[in-house]
């Protein structure tokens, strides 16, 4: 197998890099080369996505590839997605494009499965999607809009017989950039009373990159239109079992104080963000990755992410930086004043 994967040096990019390489397949990334981690055993070839010259040179200078794997595109609009496989199209059997189950129009409110309604969303070269079109309570759709112009991109030029659709909810695990698992890691370990948002037994479905990295690559050999949502199994996860391995993987002496979720609310706290992973809304944890389960997806106990990524950072390790990791987390005063009012 010769593979292309578009953005090979973060995160996702590298598990997906280092499992080819494992399989004694020939790997080419396509990156930046701003950031991100050397990888051994793939060729490295630099540009931009958004830069047509750049794509024209990828495809000339390395190609044929048997599949391209796209872990890249979160930030891109649908016009350079497009651009991109066109460029490609005729150089790469198969299109692994790892998406988002942010393209539902129901997501995070409703219940989700592969038959669930995606948004519509125009593929246009000379205009880009910029305003929502409606709103789903208070949910601003216009990410999901983008990312489902940008799976229509690939389909479109691609054919659906060479396209594969991944759609995880929350990648966790080692070389995360975002700052969600990591952020509770480090709060689990400077211990003293920690605010645990809502209830412990609420379910939620994270997978680890490493998994989706392996069906990724898995994808890279099948036949036919695929259509995946990649998360843990419903009910299995819970914030609780979450919260408690952080304390207990960095030996941590704190204690969680589980506070309502309407009080979180009353102190205005962000969902998702100042407490990651915590969001009211009941779709966020009823992601059906029924599908992929039968095409042999299978998801490790989200313990053995939490101990693997502390092993991670405890070795030195730092995640690229980006802008989102700032996002992510709690002020020490807000969270004692929160603790405060709840008593």
């Amino acid at each position: 197998m010769r593979i292309l994967v578009l953005g090979g040096g973060w995160f996702l990019g590298p598990a997906v890099v280092a499992g080819a390489v494992t399989r004694g397949w020939d790997v080419t990334t396509f990156t930046r080369g701003r950031s991100g981690i050397a990888l051994p055993g793939a060729t490295a070839v630099h540009g931009d996505r958004e830069r047509p010259d750049d794509l024209a040179r990828l495809a000339d200078e390395y190609g044929p590839w048997d599949a391209v794997i796209d872990t890249s595109a979160s930030a891109l609009s649908s016009r350079d997605v497009l651009a991109g496989a066109r460029a490609l199209e005729l150089v790469a059997n198969r299109y692994v494009y790892v998406s988002t189950v942010a393209v539902y129009e129901g997501w995070p409110t409703e219940p989700l499965s592969t038959d669930s309604a995606v948004w519509e969303a125009l593929v246009r070269v000379d205009q880009e999607l910029e305003q929502p079109l409606g709103a789903t309570s208070g949910i601003n759709p216009v990410y999901g809009r983008r990312k489902a112009g940008t799976e229509r991109a690939v389909t479109d030029t691609f054919g659906l017989a060479r396209t594969s659709l991944l759609r995880p909810g929350v990648l966790l695990g080692p070389g995360e950039y975002v700052g969600r698992l990591p952020w509770w890691l480090h709060r689990a370990e400077r211990g003293g009373r920690i605010l645990a948002p809502g209830d412990p037994s609420r379910s939620i479905q994270p997978v680890d990159v490493r998994d989706v990295a392996v069906f990724a690559l898995d994808q890279a050999l099948r036949v036919g239109h695929q259509v995946h949502n990649l998360a843990a199994p419903i009910g299995r996860e819970t914030m609780g079992g979450l919260l408690q391995a952080c304390v207990d993987t960095t030996g941590s002496s704190g204690t969680l104080v589980w506070v309502q979720d309407d009080v979180l609310l009353r102190h205005g706290l962000r969902q998702w963000t100042e407490l990651p992973l915590w969001w009211t809304h009941p779709g966020t944890s009823a992601i059906d990755a029924t599908s992929a389960v039968e095409a042999g997806f299978v998801s490790r106990p989200l313990t053995e992410t939490v101990a693997d990524t502390w092993a991670w950072l405890r070795s030195g390790n730092k995640p690229v930086p980006h802008r989102r990791w700032e996002k992510h987390g709690l002020d020490p005063d807000k969270e004692r004043a929160v603790l405060a009012s709840a008593g």
